[in-house]
């Protein structure tokens, strides 16, 4: 007796279903996507552009922080929505926990949620937060009569070092803590949010 080879015997049962014809792209939130991120990038640059030259550079420093900061907090909000279980918060959303059902509407959108945090907010500010310390450089050397070159570098190194750590140290935070940053998160947001 002949022996039925893998794909024989297992192809019928494998095509029993048909196979969905799922969209691989959705140019919708592509679109939506680039024009958010072509108008918070506008407006992140102009509140850079229009603040840090206008201030000394202890200013400048506060606001090139302040950028890092947000790009490390959405960072860790977007990892978090990606982790989060959505079980406990379909739980909280059936005893009517403010901010629960809007939990459970991002963890089940994960992609795009994500998304929007760690690429449009956290890339938007590390770009703002990098072209800021060039500004921040050329303030340094002309204020401390410094080598604009050096300068330029160090304030580079500076921002990349606390934006990779910081991010490092936001990802392992929200791997661990997923639903009470997305709890608090959602809580915020809920405020604002209307469906």
């Amino acid at each position: 007796m002949k022996l039925k080879t893998f794909k024989e015997k297992y192809s019928k049962k494998v095509n029993k279903k048909p196979v969905k014809n799922k969209r691989l792209v959705d140019y919708k939130w592509i679109t939506t996507v680039t024009i958010l991120a072509f108008c918070i990038s506008l407006i992140f640059s102009f509140c850079s552009e229009t603040i840090i030259p206008n201030v000394n550079w202890m200013i400048a420093i506060i606001v090139i922080l302040l950028f890092i900061g947000i790009g490390i907090l959405f960072d860790m909000i977007g990892i978090a929505i990606t982790v989060a279980d959505i079980k406990t918060f379909n739980s909280m959303a059936t005893k009517q926990v403010r901010g629960a059902r809007l939990a459970v509407t991002l963890i089940k959108n994960n992609e795009k949620a994500s998304s929007f945090c760690n690429d449009v907010i956290g890339d938007i500010c590390g770009i703002i937060s990098g072209s800021a310390g060039v500004a921040l450089a050329t303030i340094l050397a002309s204020t401390l009569n410094l080598n604009l070159f050096v300068v330029g570098l160090l304030i580079t190194a500076i921002i990349a070092a606390l934006t990779i750590g910081g991010k490092a140290i936001g990802k392992s935070t929200a791997i661990n803590k997923s639903t009470p940053i997305l709890f608090q998160f959602s809580r915020v947001i809920s405020w604002f949010y209307r469906k």
